[in-house]
């Protein structure tokens, strides 16, 4: 998938649901945006350097526009009140992107669950498994229905989509929904899930690794650096610095003039991805796979470090 960087303009915003909207960013030029599949997500620049990553949910056929949703949180870090009080159409926006580390795997079957506002890239993600004849069911839980965007766009799925407000209905059997799934589909069926961190982690306490896959809003922990300190040597300029035990790769290659993008600082939002040329990486992102992992290719440097006494990285 290819990844631009392009100021888009904002060309409609409008209510998704309480508290939630949604923007449609197309080029002011008239011209095709880049493909992109389900479960990606682009890097969004809000100005004074506050950039923030929001879930494609639009249609990955339609390459005259994007569509993003974004919740007002008034307990986050500032991006979501920025999007919902200051930008309006008309608007540009400086846009990295699409990114995916949430893709949509080939399986025999799904089974989707989404909470609020994690609905946006589960969103393409039903439709996908709908156009390509796989068996799926969505379960979608929010706190009431009127803060559950996109409940409407879902109705035409009919009984596959089980919308469940919380002041409605009783909290879904997570594990009776995998036990069913894994049953039903054998090792070929996969769960996706993206919401709040207890969804989440239910999700994790019932279904095997190999099945699940999980986009998180926010790190499960803090990370704290292991003792001792490392060697960095930057490919681009050939030179080597020291990331001391206390700081981060990427605290280090910022104060290096290292142009890497950033935002959460906490391992989930895959902005700050670096390739790794040489040397054993301890992974401590949300974001990679295993697979991934045991590659090597690349790393967070946000939080990783690591594992032996020097990386090379493509910076």
């Amino acid at each position: 998938m290819t990844e631009s960087h392009q100021q888009l303009l904002v060309h409609r915003m409008t209510w998704e649901a309480r508290d939630v909207l949604s923007l449609e960013l197309v080029d002011p030029a008239g011209g095709a945006l880049p493909e992109w599949e389900p479960g990606a997500h682009l890097d969004v620049g809000l100005g004074d350097g506050m950039r923030r990553q929001y879930s494609l949910c639009g249609d990955p056929g339609d390459r005259t526009r994007f569509r993003v949703a974004v919740r007002r949180e008034e307990a986050g870090r500032g991006g979501s009140r920025r999007v919902h009080e200051q930008l309006r159409p008309g608007d540009f926006v400086d846009v990295r992107g699409p990114r995916n580390h949430f893709r949509l795997e080939k399986a025999n079957g799904y089974l989707f669950l989404a909470g609020g506002i994690g609905i946006t890239p589960i969103l393409p993600m039903v439709a996908a498994a709908e156009a390509a004849g796989r068996p799926w069911r969505l379960v979608y839980r929010g706190r009431d229905r009127a803060s559950m965007p996109f409940a409407g766009e879902l109705g035409r799925y009919g009984k596959r989509v089980s919308l469940l407000p919380g002041d409605e209905s009783d909290r879904p059997d997570v594990s009776g929904l995998v036990t069913e799934l894994v049953t039903g589909l054998g090792t070929g069926g996969l769960v996706y899930c993206c919401g709040p961190a207890p969804l989440l982690d239910e999700a994790a306490a019932c279904c095997p690794a190999e099945y699940l896959r999980v986009e998180r809003f926010a790190a499960p922990e803090q990370v704290d650096f292991p003792s001792g300190a490392f060697e960095v040597r930057l490919a681009t300029t050939g030179r080597t610095v020291t990331v001391p035990a206390e700081r981060s790769v990427l605290d280090v290659l910022l104060d290096e003039g290292c142009d890497v993008p950033n935002d959460c600082r906490e391992g989930i939002c895959g902005s700050c991805e670096t390739k790794v040329l040489d040397g054993s990486v301890e992974h401590r992102d949300h974001v990679l796979t295993e697979k991934e992992r045991r590659s090597g290719g690349t790393m967070m440097v946000c939080v990783s470090r690591a594992a032996r006494e020097r990386l090379v990285l493509e910076v």
